[in-house]
């Protein structure tokens, strides 16, 4: 899909060793007194997938501004994919969304399966930042704490065991013929950013995207997840029929009518 594209900008991002060259896209909005959207894609994936193409004709048709971006070792960014855990993917988000807006911007934050995670995790971050406020999540079968819930919980002992000892693990993946390679630091540093089982406030409207097919992130990891929201404002839409990828033209329009809720 990246063909007919021109060349991203970049954002050197990080320090010495941990320095990394970060791909973004941004559309600046042409009518600027509306929220606009900021893109969190899954594990593995990147900024040029059908949904975050669905979302830049959608904001180009509608005046918004719309930023993408590659994870280090994702797509066209720099850095290596092993080296990769959610705290620094999260500082990449970060950095991403300053560099994009301007004092005073409003953004809809919409994270898909890791990048619903990442989206809480951001939003939680940005409530402190004067500059960017979080007018609205979508969360697209979002996979909260998966490192925890999803992968290491998961595993049986024999697993667990060769992870501690050879620091990673390969998994068989239904997306490509490559298998998931997962790290030890992936899993221990998810530790940190775990929101279990307690109440989460976003202070904003949030809408939750939910295949009923979906065996990655399955339907009860998004009932918990808005059993966990009740301070907030929550919309959670069942799809019947839908996997995790959520990409099919129906499933690109009802995320369209989820943000134009938001939008108002």
């Amino acid at each position: 899909m990246t063909n007919d594209l021109p060349p991203p900008d970049h954002l050197e991002i990080g320090h010495d060793a941990a320095q990394r060259r970060i791909a973004y896209r941004h559309r600046p909005a042409t009518d600027t007194g509306r929220p606009g959207l900021f893109w969190l894609g899954g594990f593995k994936s990147d900024m040029d997938g059908s949904k975050a193409i669905a979302l830049d004709a959608y904001a180009k048709d509608n005046g918004l501004s719309f930023t993408r971006f590659d994870y280090s070792g994702h797509g066209l960014s720099g850095g290596d994919f092993l080296e990769g855990t959610i705290s620094r993917w999260l500082e990449e988000a970060e950095a991403i969304i300053k560099a994009t807006s301007t004092a005073g911007d409003r953004r809809i934050l919409v994270g898909s399966s890791m990048g619903g995670w990442l989206a809480l995790l951001l939003a939680n971050k940005l409530k402190q930042d004067a500059d960017v406020t979080v007018h609205g999540l979508v969360l697209i079968a979002p996979a909260v704490d998966m490192t925890a819930d999803l992968m290491w919980d998961q595993m049986p002992d024999d697993i667990k065991a060769r992870m501690m000892k050879d620091g990673r693990i390969e998994k068989p993946s239904d997306y490509s013929d490559e298998p998931y390679i997962l790290t030890r630091d992936l899993i221990e540093d998810g530790r940190q950013h775990l929101f279990g089982s307690g109440i989460i406030e976003m202070g904003c409207p949030i809408h939750i995207l939910q295949g009923g097919l979906d065996t990655d992130v399955p339907p009860s990891h998004a009932l918990k997840l808005a059993s966990q929201l009740p301070l907030d404002d929550v919309v959670l839409s069942m799809i019947p029929g839908g996997d995790h990828r959520l990409s099919r033209v129906e499933d690109l329009q009802q995320l369209a009518r989820s943000i134009n809720t938001l939008l108002g």
